[in-house]
């Protein structure tokens, strides 16, 4: 059995832990023989083989009773970049117990498990949906609506370094005057309007005048600045923070894709720079 999660892009300018995209990176998780106790296979640097696993703390959570099997985790979603890594691997948790405990947990349910072991669904939903997903949890309670994305390119610059998401929280302000919480919302408002409906121009501005968290966290992202003005010159509709960063995110034609990934790579930027797509599908158990 092979569980495949896509990893996902949060946040999108104003939909700060509410909006999410799947994209065309993955964790795959295959499950071989039973085994006396858990090992997962990897070659993943300071991820534990064991039930310390973030994988396996979540299935066991939701099935304490598994029998232990051997696992092979394969996953080019890089740690603590703002690709939902962890959240990809909470939902095949989800999923692993699901499977292996015979629970047939609808889609809705394995979003109201991974959401309250996440803290917010921004990230899970996308990764067990595909495609866009606009989320909201009021205490346990969790709502969303998928959509299609409009067609755009999608250019990634993911950095060597890691951003950690309580270092990227830490930064933000602990409260909003509001007239600041009426004035974000709405930016909001249109930002996710404008996407419904394919308006990328509008979709552009108002994901590049964020004032919940971008303002705030670009600082942490050096290179932000300098891809957020090349990528316009180049003809990008918008570039934002993804998720908690330092991923850099632009959204542009498709026609603008190959100028934008050449001109990007001429900053010589420390890390890597490539064109990505919306994946469609989101989490998927198929047959070895």
């Amino acid at each position: 059995m092979l569980i495949k999660v896509p990893a996902t892009s949060t946040n999108l300018g104003p939909g700060f832990d509410s909006v999410g995209v799947a994209l065309t990176k993955y964790l795959e998780i295959e499950v071989l023989e039973e085994a006396d106790e858990w090992f997962i296979e990897h070659t993943l640097d300071g991820i534990a083989h064991d039930k310390s696993n973030l994988l396996l703390q979540t299935a066991l959570q939701i099935a304490p009773d598994l029998q232990p099997h051997r696992l092979r985790m394969l996953s080019d979603i890089p740690l603590a970049r703002g690709l939902g890594a962890s959240s990809s691997v909470i939902v095949a948790g989800v999923e692993l117990a699901n499977q292996l405990a015979h629970l047939d947990l609808t889609a809705d349910r394995k979003l109201a498990i991974a959401s309250a072991i996440e803290g917010h669904p921004d990230n899970v939903a996308p990764a067990i949906f595909g495609s866009l997903i606009i989320a909201s949890q009021v205490n346990r309670d969790v709502s969303y609506i998928k959509a299609p994305f409009p067609t755009v390119g999608i250019v990634a610059y993911i950095p060597d370094y890691e951003l950690k998401t309580t270092d990227s929280r830490a930064v933000l302000p602990q409260q909003f005057s509001y007239k600041q919480a009426v004035t974000s919302s709405s930016v909001a408002n249109v930002a996710i309007a404008a996407l419904l409906t394919g308006n990328m121009v509008e979709a552009g501005r108002a994901i590049e005048n964020d004032q919940f968290h971008e303002i705030y966290r670009q600082k942490l992202v050096p290179e932000f600045q300098e891809i957020k003005h090349t990528a316009k010159q180049v003809g990008a509709y918008a570039t934002y923070l993804s998720g908690a960063g330092p991923t850099v995110i632009s959204l542009c034609p498709m026609e603008v894709v190959p100028d934008l990934l050449e001109t990007l790579h001429k900053l010589n930027l420390a890390g890597e720079v490539l064109a990505l797509s919306v994946d469609q599908d989101g989490l998927v158990v198929s047959d070895n």
